[in-house]
């Protein structure tokens, strides 16, 4: 049996996954973690987020490291923001517990921080900007794409989500468009253009642009369009519930149990890609 920590475990994207985890025959959820001297701590788990008694106690994430040595867990799902994934990655890594982390807004010094604590206390991760088997596929075909297509072509990036999101753009965003600079031979960093206002000139041949859209309860939606003279390609991908990402996060775990043999996967990783 797979023993399971969830990090924002009350919330609507934690609670989703406390709930699939349960229904799953091989695993369990055996820490629920929330905010610092969250109201919630001492309270059970399952009957917060409607699944009935579970004889797990919520805490909070000031305790994780004594909760962590002395529940001993498997591994650790995380999906809450950036400057606290970071956090919990590091005392995870210490305390010898295996992560997947699907949090987005990761700047690359924050990265690099949780990268380092993992491969110093030779854990393992699954890290993803996206969870979705779906979104994986998109990212497979985007690339392929632009392989295929080349610099003939203007790409154009345009993400929307749901009016609580913070970071913009999207970690899925950003990802379709390290592919497309990867596939076109592009330094992301000289080539991104995130969004447009005013008299901007002549769209540079080389651009790649990238655009967020925000409002009412969109889940996700990302479209890669690249447009030629006289026709256009665009992939599209659409979540229409959160369970999609929630799946990605059962396979990842499994993955991690089973045939995990380096440090740092992601869903690449996990899917074959």
């Amino acid at each position: 049996m797979i023993k399971v920590a969830v990090t924002g475990c009350a919330g609507n994207m934690g609670s989703k996954i406390v709930k699939t985890v349960q229904s799953q025959e091989n695993m369990e959820v055996v820490m629920g973690i929330e905010i610092p001297n969250s109201q919630l701590a001492g309270k059970d788990l399952g009957e917060q987020i409607g699944l009935g008694t579970m004889g797990v106690k919520i805490i909070g994430s000031q305790d994780l490291k004594a909760e962590l040595e002395k529940v001993q867990p498997d591994v650790l799902v995380d999906f809450t923001i950036a400057s606290a994934a970071v956090e919990t990655v590091k005392i995870c890594a210490e305390c010898g517990v295996n992560v997947v982390v699907g949090t987005t807004g990761l700047t690359d010094e924050q990265l690099e921080v949780m990268h380092t604590a993992i491969k110093e206390n030779n854990v393992k991760a699954v890290i993803s900007p996206n969870m979705a088997t779906g979104v994986n596929v998109f990212f497979e075909i985007v690339g392929q794409v632009a392989k295929i297509l080349g610099q003939e072509y203007d790409v154009e990036i345009i993400e929307a989500h749901h009016h609580n999101k913070q970071d913009s753009p999207s970690g899925t965003a950003k990802r379709a468009a390290e592919i497309v600079a990867e596939n076109l031979d592009l330094n992301l960093k000289e080539t991104a253009c995130y969004g447009r206002e005013g008299m901007v000139g002549k769209r540079p041949k080389d651009e790649i642009g990238i655009h967020a859209v925000r409002g009412g309860d969109i889940v996700g939606d990302h479209t890669v369009m690249f447009a030629g003279d006289g026709e256009r390609i665009e992939v599209i991908h659409r979540a229409s519930t959160r369970q999609a990402f929630v799946n990605g996060v059962i396979r990842a775990i499994n993955y991690q149990n089973d045939k995990q043999d380096k440090n740092i996967a992601d869903m690449f990783d996990v899917l074959g890609l």
